[in-house]
């Protein structure tokens, strides 16, 4: 599929999104998450892309948190960064020695970094004047989120396109979160992004969301609909027919006898 086809894609479901939750608009000043992969590269590009097109004036900050993985090849993001010609940051912090630390070897650290990159991310957006942080998750991320909560923890949520931070103070937005990965890795491939894996870590990959991945793909062989399916549903929430009771009051439940008919006397 062309690069053009592809970016207007992609673009659709983005402006579709952002119509309907207003995500992003008239004198924000976004943050945006730059990790050097495919997802992130794409978001960055598309929100330069409504920049351009989108009735209405918002800025964009790249900013990329080296963490201190052995051997990242920070230059390649730099590089592509500076081509750019707009600021950006890139701040250096070791949280890989906290995460080889605190995880032991074998166990799966994506939870603990993702946690500490997240609060640096939020503390550069304050130091920066941004009001919103915008992260590259995709539609594949969060049906595969929904499903991990699901299976692993007896709970259904998954990551909401908006979202704001525990401390309150930060809103976090998911442009990207009705756009197939297929779409974003077709793109990525197309631009020709300079990818950096997420490997460079060397301490494993979360196998849960691995296999759940691997689950939707088999079934998507036999149900061709089904990731449109699961993001509909998050959308099609029946509270009356699930069991959480700080949501809806099934106990106050109660039924109404009909007023008996002539007919029946």
């Amino acid at each position: 599929m062309p690069l053009e086809v592809l970016e207007k894609r992609i673009g659709k479901e983005m402006a579709d999104l952002n119509g309907r939750l207003e995500l992003y608009g008239e004198g924000d000043r976004i943050l945006v998450g730059m990790s050097g992969g495919k997802d992130s590269y794409t978001l960055l590009h598309m929100l330069r892309r409504a920049q351009r097109l989108a009735p209405f004036r918002f800025e964009v900050l790249p900013f990329h948190l080296e963490q201190g993985h052995p051997g990242f090849p920070v230059h390649i993001l730099r590089g592509y960064l500076e081509s750019l010609g707009i600021p950006f940051e890139i701040e250096h912090q070791d949280t890989y020695s906290i995460v080889t630390e605190k995880i032991p070897e074998g166990q799966t650290p994506c939870s603990l970094c993702s946690r500490l990159r997240r609060g640096i991310l939020y503390d550069a957006a304050r130091r920066h004047g941004c009001n919103k942080v915008a992260l590259g998750h995709h539609r594949d991320d969060l049906i595969e989120t929904l499903l991990l909560n699901l299976f692993y923890s007896g709970m259904l949520a998954t990551m909401p396109p908006k979202l704001v931070s525990d401390s309150g103070d930060n809103l976090v937005i998911r442009p990207l979160a009705q756009v197939p990965e297929q779409l974003i890795r077709q793109f990525s491939v197309r631009a020709g992004f300079p990818i950096i894996p997420c490997s460079l870590c060397g301490r494993g990959r979360d196998l849960k969301r691995d296999r759940v991945g691997r689950l939707v793909a088999e079934l998507e062989r036999e149900i061709p609909d089904l990731s449109r399916s699961i993001l509909a549903a998050m959308q099609n929430v029946r509270p009356s027919h699930l069991l959480d009771e700080e949501i809806f009051d099934h106990r106050a439940l109660v039924a109404h006898p009909l007023p008996r008919s002539h007919d029946e006397d």
